[in-house]
């Protein structure tokens, strides 16, 4: 099993961006103008989330969305395509994908070279300790109902979609292939086909004493939102598995009291755990029309990664699995050009 700081440690390697500033809510921006970039055409919109509200953190539940369009989406206006839904790594945003070796540049090659047209939509998914991990929580608010109802719903409704389970598609990379995994093995209506990028905190976690008692020594917000990343990740983990509504100012259950480690929370975190859930859902991952793992063979993650690939094959989940030559950070953006787009090109019903 991987101790916890080599799977978190792996996560900020996913963003390559400092720490935003604390999310607290605020009123809901207008859409920005429209980005022409050489053929494609970024917006960033709002999109509000019904079931974020009320979460104890204070994260805004109307959140912001980059959205990508084809070129030919401004001429051919009878024309409507397939989504493929992209969740960013922890500490990420949907600006940290694009400032990533220009990935719109990547966007726009990978259309010329032949990739059919589809939309592109990247989702905000930072919070108080800098991510939702796209779970269920009432102290960070319900991630999977958000990206599954309340942004699938609005950008149907906003934009000529496909709209239809065959023609979207779930991407991730570090914290979004966990989040990509987690979500497609609960929500197989929504979505027909998984490409899952350097997916971390596939394992159960465990914790140190030492580490826990650092943890415990945070007790305000402000000093929370200015620790060291094994902290903030480790709060992060805990608001979004072992939430507890009576503990503020974090309302969480730390995976230690006084130095010792709970053994019920970590069991709470292992039961969010990707490798545990997997013969629970065998059904709905074998509804998939496609499903893709990638990992950097000099990324730690690899363990995990090639433990869900056995996992899937010793039930009999159709997949690929592919170990290239990199690290946890390395090629994100040429491999979004070069495999993930062509695989949901072949896959996604057009």
């Amino acid at each position: 099993m991987l101790r916890l700081k080599a799977g978190l440690c792996a996560l900020l390697l996913a963003s390559g961006v400092a720490f935003p500033a604390l999310v607290t809510s605020q009123a809901v921006a207008q859409t920005a103008a429209p980005k022409v970039s050489d053929g494609i055409t970024i917006e960033r919109i709002q999109v509000h989330g019904k079931s974020l509200e009320g979460n104890l953190e204070g994260n805004d539940p109307s959140r912001e969305v980059w959205v990508v369009l084809p070129p030919g989406y401004g001429t051919d206006t009878s024309r409507r395509y397939p989504v493929v839904y992209a969740l960013h790594g922890y500490t990420g945003s949907p600006e940290s994908w694009f400032k990533a070796d220009k990935l719109e540049d990547r966007i726009n090659s990978a259309f010329a070279a032949g990739t059919k047209e589809m939309i592109l939509v990247f989702p905000n998914a930072y919070t108080l300790h800098g991510g939702s991990m796209y779970s269920v929580s009432d102290t960070t608010g319900d991630w999977e109902t958000y990206i599954t109802r309340d942004l699938v719903s609005h950008i149907d409704a906003k934009y000529r979609t496909l709209a239809h389970r065959d023609s979207r598609g779930l991407m991730g990379h570090s914290m979004g292939g966990y989040g990509t995994t987690r979500i497609g093995m609960k929500y197989p209506d929504v979505f027909s086909s998984l490409y899952a990028m350097s997916g971390c905190c596939l394992s159960a976690r465990d914790i140190s004493p030492e580490m826990g008692r650092t943890v415990e020594d945070i007790t305000t917000k402000e000093q929370a939102v200015a620790g060291n990343f094994m902290i903030r990740a480790t709060l992060a983990v805990a608001s979004s598995w072992s939430p507890n509504p009576g503990k503020p100012p974090f309302f969480v259950d730390l995976p230690t009291r006084d130095g010792v480690v709970q053994d019920s929370v970590i069991a709470e975190w292992a039961a969010n755990a990707p490798l545990a859930m997997v013969p629970q859902y065998t059904r709905n991952l074998r509804r998939y029309k496609a499903i893709a793992i990638d990992v950097g063979d000099r990324d730690s993650l690899i363990v995990d990664n090639t433990a869900l690939h056995e996992a899937f094959e010793r039930f009999g989940i159709r997949h690929v699995f592919e170990v290239y030559d990199g690290d946890h950070g390395s090629g994100v953006s040429s491999r979004f050009e070069e495999k993930v787009m062509p695989f949901f090109s072949e896959h996604l019903k057009f």
